[in-house]
């Protein structure tokens, strides 16, 4: 469980936005198939909150169903996964990675193991880039950044008066 906190979070384009309030419940990481698939990664970081302090406070999520039990929310304009949810129980989980402060939640477990990659241990041994991005590099990415930045705004892209 992770301390009380009011966390905001949402898709990478800005057009899916998300508040949960009070305590983020097993965070973890999950290393199923569907996980991997509905990721687009080697693993899922999620963790629940109860829907009672669960908000959507911009636009509304596309849904599809990976199973009979499970339905997974993402944006329907960017494609960032947020949610993966079994209709019917009183949470819903969020994937960490769209929390606008994902250090904040530590995970602590790990799920459906048997499908982690075997050479995840090797990660830390890996050579780093030897050189970061170049200035002009930074730069330019950053004067065109179309990402929504981590915290709420009133709207949406910028710019727009609605």
């Amino acid at each position: 469980m992770t301390a009380e906190a009011d966390r905001s979070g949402g898709c990478q384009c800005g057009a899916v936005r998300y508040r949960a309030k009070g305590e983020l419940g097993y965070p973890h990481l999950c290393h199923c198939r569907m996980c991997q698939k509905a990721a687009g990664n080697y693993f899922m970081p999620l963790a629940g909150v109860r829907r009672s302090d669960f908000t959507l406070t911009r636009g509304a999520p596309k849904w599809f169903h990976s199973s009979d039990l499970v339905r997974r929310g993402f944006c329907g304009d960017c494609g960032t996964p947020l949610f993966y949810d079994i209709p019917g129980e009183d949470f819903i989980n969020l994937t960490l990675g769209s929390l606008d402060d994902p250090d904040a939640v530590k995970p602590v477990m790990q799920s459906n193991t048997g499908r982690k990659m075997s050479w995840f241990d090797m990660l830390d041994g890996l050579p780093l880039e030897p050189q970061p991005e170049t200035p002009d590099r930074e730069n330019a990415i950053a004067a065109s950044n179309h990402q929504h930045p981590d915290h709420d705004t009133k709207i949406w892209p910028l710019g727009e008066t609605t």
